[in-house]
């Protein structure tokens, strides 16, 4: 029996859609055998051991020169100066790409299958490869859009905050991997997730007032560690359009992390780097979102502190 292809992917819409898109082009290509498993930023501590024993392929996530296949964007995708040089010395190449201009993975891995491997990309294939760039990019039409958007790629991400179980996005992966947007937010186990995250999303907005802990030089922080509290990415710019960025903590199955984002809808002029904000603190992202993951609730209260301070400092400093 042939030895399995694993595509890791990052476990959300844009994750989900690269490896989707990565197994189908792998299987018309003669791949006799692909899988595909979900990883997270806690899985990178031991990161030079990752996927010993098995063949993989990596997709919106970290470098790792052991992969087949790896394909990412984050401007973070490099844990050591090391790993950049590995890169630098043997990519791009038929097998690597990394782009941090590019908004989401799958447009990047459409344009490396149609340039090495002779591939025309399915236009369902690239339909989801365009609300990709919406969805990761942050480049929804507006605030509304982004919090109470229909569309069934829009009602697919909004189902992820609501999945039944840890690996469910696994079988999403596999659904768009053979179907439509449209087919895969029919399933029934979608919107069953679809509508539990829409009751949470207006639970969450009711409950997003009082979390906030300041709101000072364009710069919001809040506090939503408590299991209790339902959890809206854009509540910060819902409520408060004026402000820049916003900063809180929220609880994971992991532990806690610490969010930071940018306002797409009210963008400052100073040029900061979210993402390389979060490296600092063991996380990662993108010139406008970002985070990690401290060890504790005392320490991540104490990084949302520390960012919030930081990103008022480049702002007044960028007048």
């Amino acid at each position: 029996m042939a030895t399995p292809l694993c595509i890791y992917y990052h476990r959300d819409f844009d994750g989900m859609v690269s490896a989707a898109v990565l197994a189908r082009i792998r299987t018309e290509r003669g791949e006799p055998a692909v899988e595909w498993e979900s990883v997270n930023y806690d899985q990178r501590r031991h990161w030079e051991a990752f996927g010993q024993g098995r063949r993989f392929a990596i997709v919106d996530f970290h470098f790792h020169p052991d992969a087949e296949l790896w394909f990412d964007h984050h401007p973070t995708t490099f844990l050591s100066p090391d790993l950049r040089a590995r890169y630098e010395r043997e990519g791009p190449s038929d097998r690597w790409l990394w782009d941090e201009t590019s908004l989401s993975c799958p447009p990047l891995i459409l344009r490396h299958a149609a340039e090495h491997w002779d591939y025309e990309p399915e236009p369902r294939f690239q339909d989801m490869a365009r609300w990709s760039d919406v969805i990761d990019g942050a480049r929804y039409e507006s605030v509304d859009q982004a919090v109470f958007g229909e569309a069934p790629a829009l009602r697919i991400a909004r189902a992820l905050q609501a999945a039944p179980r840890p690996n469910w996005t696994d079988a999403l992966v596999g659904a768009m991997a053979e179907g439509t947007l449209e087919q895969v937010a029919a399933r029934e186990d979608v919107e069953t997730a679809f509508q539990r995250a829409s009751r949470n999303r207006d639970r969450a907005l009711e409950q997003f007032p009082p979390l906030v802990g300041s709101i000072a030089d364009g710069v919001l922080t809040y506090d939503a560690s408590s299991n209790q509290i339902r959890r809206e990415r854009f509540a910060a710019f819902y409520h408060h359009p004026e402000i820049h960025y916003s900063v809180g903590v929220i609880p994971t199955r992991a532990g806690f992390h610490v969010s930071c984002g940018e306002n797409p809808w009210n963008p400052p002029s100073a040029g900061i780097h979210v993402g390389e904000i979060m490296e600092t603190y063991g996380g990662g992202g993108h010139r406008g979102v970002g985070g990690a993951n401290p060890p504790s609730l005392e320490r991540a209260r104490e990084v949302v502190g520390e960012v919030a301070a930081l990103l008022r400092r480049q702002l007044q400093a960028a007048g």
